[in-house]
């Protein structure tokens, strides 16, 4: 199974200023998620990042938080908790129907997307708790491993043994650029081979 472009979202979960220096290969996950989040932005993807209590550990990187549709401010370690279903299964806006319009010339009401890709920090908590979450809520779900991290390796690899059993997929930014692109023939895929390398 491959993932769909039209069938997905993207959330960026809690990449905050006060967390990410103490994160295992921080500028590297960091990096991922940039590229993960510039792509959506390429493939129109809409894109949901979420901030664990934002008075203590500040607001989602800037780098990120300029690419979300929304930010969702939480204290709760599963985003689910604090609205994130609510986020993820509200329909795209329609987008230029007007109500005054005879229904045979009005655009069709969008198809909710029911996939989403994820990443964040921390793997073993906060990233762990909303997948989870999610998978609750019969929501597809594909973790993005190498824009995931947290402060000890052990425990990145735990919750990625987890999230596998708990039936998300485990891919890599990589992975999804290239699956939401689907061939070199697409439009868009010099600038997202550019974003790439």
């Amino acid at each position: 199974m491959l993932l769909d472009v039209h069938d997905c979202q993207l959330v960026l979960v809690d990449y905050q200023p006060r967390l990410m220096p103490a994160i295992a290969e921080g500028d590297q996950v960091l990096a991922r998620a940039q590229l993960l989040a510039r792509m959506a932005q390429l493939m129109k993807v809409p894109t949901f990042g979420t901030e664990q209590n934002p008075g203590k550990l500040g607001e989602l990187d800037p780098s990120l938080r300029s690419l979300c549709s929304k930010v969702l401010p939480k204290m709760a370690f599963d985003a689910c908790a604090d609205g994130l279903v609510d986020l993820v299964r509200a329909p795209a806006a329609p987008g230029g129907n007007a109500r005054s319009l005879p229904k045979h010339l009005q655009k069709p009401a969008p198809t909710p997307r029911n996939t989403v890709v994820i990443a964040g920090v921390e793997a073993h908590v906060c990233l762990l708790q909303t997948v989870l979450g999610l998978i609750e809520q019969e929501i597809d779900v594909w973790v993005v491993t190498d824009a995931c991290g947290s402060r000890n390796p052990r425990d990145r690899d735990a919750a990625f043994d987890r999230l596998a059993g708990n039936g998300a997929e485990l891919v890599s930014a990589e992975m999804v650029a290239f699956e939401w692109l689907g061939s070199a023939d697409h439009p868009k895929f010099r600038e997202a081979l550019a974003l790439i390398k």
